[in-house]
């Protein structure tokens, strides 16, 4: 057995299955299923239970992988102490965010570090896509999800407040509505999945409902959903960050604010795999980001592995 074979190991679990491990490795499949034969025939034992979908770890494998992801930290522990030698941090951070948060919140976050740290190469792709997201080649992800995937470390980034809102403009032709139900009859501009009834869970007290709403306008997109709002095209229902400087300015207004409202979810979560190695620039950037949500003043950032 030698490095090689056991960094085969881990990318074929990390990855989950064989197709996606060999094009992380840039090998054909039938070369991983070739190597990895070849492994379990030197140990002796089954290492991998293979699916047509999945692969999946046998108790002798599971302990393998623990050493072979064990010895990669410490290798690249390694390189980045000769590497950084006498020079400023170093590194690439791979970073998926959702559209609206990461333009409009985060964008500033990621400009100021990469003014502190110049050396680390920041690689962000703004999507709001939730399955596999960590198989892709993605260091970290920050998502707006009810509940986070069991195999992620989740970081608590704080509370998602959806918002009913309209310009001032479309407020003073079309009342705005004031009940609940009202919401079923209005023009709403939102995000949905496409394909799906969009379901909105609203929250008063301990009283909680749902109302199924067909909109007029949907986007991932909520750069453009805050557009369509101020251009007076209907009732929007966004995370309020979205739209939060155009109602201080009193350029947008808000209904229903007893309610509390819900689409995807209602906390925003930053999330990684909890046994893939870590870089010196990952573990800054991570600890980097949840400094500035303890600076916005959300509460403290917990760490769960679900």
């Amino acid at each position: 057995m030698d490095l090689q074979s056991l960094t085969l190991l881990v990318e074929i679990l990390d990855a989950g299955n064989l197709s996606a491990a060999a094009r992380r490795l840039k090998m054909s499949r039938a070369n991983v299923s070739y190597h990895l034969n070849q492994l379990e025939r030197s140990v002796g034992a089954q290492l991998v239970r293979r699916t047509t979908r999945r692969a999946e770890p046998t108790e002798i494998g599971l302990r393998l992988y623990q050493h072979g992801v064990a010895i990669q930290t410490e290798l690249l522990a390694a390189r980045e102490s000769v590497t950084t030698l006498g020079e400023g941090l170093q590194g690439r951070v791979r970073l998926s965010v959702p559209s609206g948060y990461g333009q409009l919140v985060m964008a500033d976050w990621l400009i100021d570090f990469k003014r502190q740290y110049p050396g680390i190469v920041l690689d962000v792709v703004f999507e709001n896509r939730i399955e596999d997201l960590l198989r892709d080649e993605v260091d970290i992800a920050v998502r707006v999800i009810p509940e986070p995937p069991q195999n992620l470390v989740a970081r608590d980034l704080g509370p998602v407040r959806y918002v009913a809102c309209a310009s001032r403009a479309y407020a003073e032709k079309h009342p705005l509505p004031v009940q609940l139900d009202e919401l079923q009859g209005a023009p709403v501009v939102t995000a949905a999945v496409i394909g799906r009834q969009l379901r909105v869970s609203a929250y008063q007290g301990e009283t909680r409902r749902e109302v199924i709403l067909e909109p007029t306008l949907i986007s991932e997109n909520f750069l453009f959903l805050r557009q369509a709002i101020l251009a007076g095209l209907g009732i929007g229902l966004v995370p309020d960050y979205v739209v939060q400087e155009d109602v201080r300015r009193g350029e947008v207004l808000t209904t229903l604010d007893d309610w509390r409202l819900s689409i995807f979810g209602t906390q925003m979560f930053m999330l990684y795999m909890p046994n893939r190695q870590h870089t010196r620039a990952i573990r800054t950037f991570i600890d980097f980001i949840l400094e500035r949500v303890r600076a916005t003043g959300a509460p403290p950032a917990g760490q769960s592995q679900r």
